[in-house]
């Protein structure tokens, strides 16, 4: 089987409150964005691939029209089975969100030719329902309040809130959610590096009365060594995200016992295959993983639901922001219940694209 055509798309689909808008310590965001890759084959097989909207990314590439002129030089003719080829040889290595999109696509195309399901090929299943998280951007103590409330009111057991722009904000968000919900949510607060080792190490004390499940990359992604030494001072669960990039940081993370959960993610590791490896490592261990959401779409979620159905060591709900988006661009939107979507079973990502959705949604295209 050969490479015949790549075509990419930048979609945007708007989200809906209450995760709308989606306030970090850096941005707001009231919409989804990713970028879409359309790989063809000669044996009639399609494959598609999600990667995240990132500035620098969707400016490089995106936005100047060369996103498909950048991968048809790399993929035509490559037989898209051989993954082990793309993370070897295809020259896209220190490119982790390009290659994710491709691998993805590649993940489908093989299923598709295997006639199995994509969770078939990473192991079988393990968990036919994934738990998802619900999640939440800075808000202020009486919106947090009745956020936590409605999302208990839905059915899920997990909030992941953003925060890092003040300790005190952030500990006045979580004692409103303590205070509204009790112990009936697993609460997570990710700072996204916001803070120093010395405010880190303060507010992680100071968040032990709330019962945290974690704390997640409260710093800078290369403070391994003050992550293992906040963890020896402090009873608040410390999780990372932005370090789980390369085995290498993961291997470092381990040795150190820098974090009790890590989360990956395709666009930081590389690719599906790569958060199974990071998974597999973790498990060794003894250390859950966690499969980290950037406001993903249909492709990316499916994604995530076939790696945590197959994968033991993602036990914990995983992070999603699904449920907020006005539409998707697949032909079968998930639907959640009680927290949980079910993984799917047709072949490859098990899901097909809504052209109708793709074309309403979309930004920029490369065949336009």
């Amino acid at each position: 089987m050969k490479i015949t055509g790549v075509d990419t798309f930048f979609v945007d689909v708007p989200l809906q409150a209450p995760v709308s808008p989606y306030q970090s310590r850096y941005i707001c965001s009231t919409s989804t964005g990713a970028l879409l890759i359309r790989i063809e084959t000669d044996a009639g097989i399609t494959g598609w691939g999600e990667t995240p909207q990132r500035l620098s990314f969707q400016n490089a590439v995106s936005f100047t029209g060369a996103e498909a002129d950048y991968f048809r030089p790399i993929l035509l003719g490559k037989d898209p089975t051989d993954i082990a080829a793309l993370y070897a040889d295809w020259g896209m290595g220190e490119e982790p969100y390009r290659q994710s999109l491709v691998e993805m696509a590649c993940w489908d195309i093989l299923g598709k030719q295997a006639g199995l399901p994509l969770h078939r090929l990473l192991g079988g299943l393990y968990r036919d329902r994934v738990e998802v998280t619900c999640c939440m951007g800075i808000r202020g103590p009486e919106e947090a309040a009745a956020i936590s409330k409605h999302y208990v009111d839905l059915g899920f057991s997990t909030l992941k809130t953003k925060a890092g722009r003040s300790p005190e904000e952030d500990l006045a968000m979580v004692r409103a959610i303590r205070d509204a919900t009790g112990d009936r949510l697993n609460l997570r607060i990710d700072p996204n590096m916001g803070y120093t080792p010395e405010v880190a190490l303060q507010l992680a004390r100071d968040l032990e009365p709330y019962d945290l499940q974690y704390f997640e990359q409260p710093m800078h992604k290369d403070l391994l060594q003050e992550s293992a030494e906040i963890r020896q001072q402090t009873t608040t669960p410390l999780a990372l995200n932005e370090s789980v990039t390369t085995m290498k940081n993961v291997r470092k993370i381990l040795e150190l016992d820098a974090a009790q959960y890590l989360l990956p993610d395709t666009y930081q590791c590389g690719g599906i295959w790569a958060v199974k490896l990071v998974g597999e490592v973790a498990a060794s261990a003894s250390v859950p993983c966690i499969f980290h959401c950037a406001h993903d779409l249909g492709l990316r979620t499916a994604t995530m639901l076939h790696m945590a159905g197959s994968s033991p060591n993602f036990p914990l709900a995983n992070d999603c922001t699904y449920y907020s988006l006005e539409n998707d661009i697949i032909t079968e939107p998930f639907e959640i219940k009680a927290g949980t979507i079910t993984v799917p079973t047709k072949p490859g990502l098990g899901v097909d694209i809504n052209e109708g959705m793709l074309k309403r949604y979309l930004v920029k295209s490369s065949v336009d």
